[in-house]
């Protein structure tokens, strides 16, 4: 009596194990079958303002800057729009700011995470942490990368983070999440990348940080109007 009631109960670990099992591939072919769909879709441009009529006053910073990338630099990034700029405040304050947008992610054109680029330039990270920061407007902080880092005698704070259809992501795995949930339900796959560098004198990362979130905090309201929402 104890083996058959074993062997039965064995056989229903089996048919649950197997309908776990089945219950699990219908949802994987079912989540490739939506990506499969989204991503085949043509998709739409989404409309945004040009990047270069971006503010060269934002409430007290100037800019001193125009950056133009370089050739072969442009051709590996391939954004559809691009700016960097360096700003200064009346308090000494400066700070790079370098926002990429790409229409879409389609065809191969994605961010390339400063994560990969800043070692391959050179420089080493000392810190590398995400942080909050408060934005007029919004009810929670926006998180952003944060990165410490030095290149010989040079110092730098760098964050930056990635935003499309007004959500801000820190984390590349959670934006590349994201592209394939706006592919699915808005046929939509456009981002930007938003990077702020200011760079510090060897001791003083955290009046770099400080500085980097109030530049952050004077002109994401802007910056918001210049992406497709």
């Amino acid at each position: 009596m104890l083996r058959i009631l074993a062997r039965q109960t064995n056989m229903q670990r089996s048919k649950l194990f197997t309908s776990r099992q089945a219950v699990a591939l219908s949802v994987l072919l079912i989540v490739q079958g939506g990506l499969y769909y989204g991503f085949s879709r043509s998709e739409p441009v989404a409309s945004s303002r040009p990047l270069n009529e971006f503010p060269r006053d934002l409430d007290g910073w100037h800019m001193i800057r125009q950056g133009v990338m370089e050739p072969e630099v442009k051709e590996v990034l391939r954004a559809d729009e691009y700016i960097t700029r360096d700003y200064a405040a009346p308090t000494d304050q400066a700070a790079n700011l370098f926002v990429a947008y790409f229409k879409s992610q389609r065809t191969g054109q994605t961010p390339h995470s400063p994560k990969n680029c800043l070692p391959g330039s050179g420089w080493v990270w000392v810190v590398s942490d995400q942080i909050p920061v408060t934005i007029e407007g919004r009810d929670d902080p926006i998180e952003v990368n944060r990165y410490i880092v030095s290149k010989g005698d040079s110092r730098a704070a760098v964050l930056y983070w990635y935003q499309s259809r007004d959500r801000v992501v820190a984390s590349e795995y959670k934006a590349a999440a994201f592209v394939a949930w706006d592919a699915l339900k808005y046929n939509r796959t456009d981002t930007a990348l938003v990077r702020v560098v200011v760079p510090f004198e060897s001791g003083h990362d955290q009046a770099a940080t400080a500085t980097a979130v109030q530049f952050i905090q004077t002109f994401f309201g802007t910056l918001r109007r210049f992406l497709p929402a």
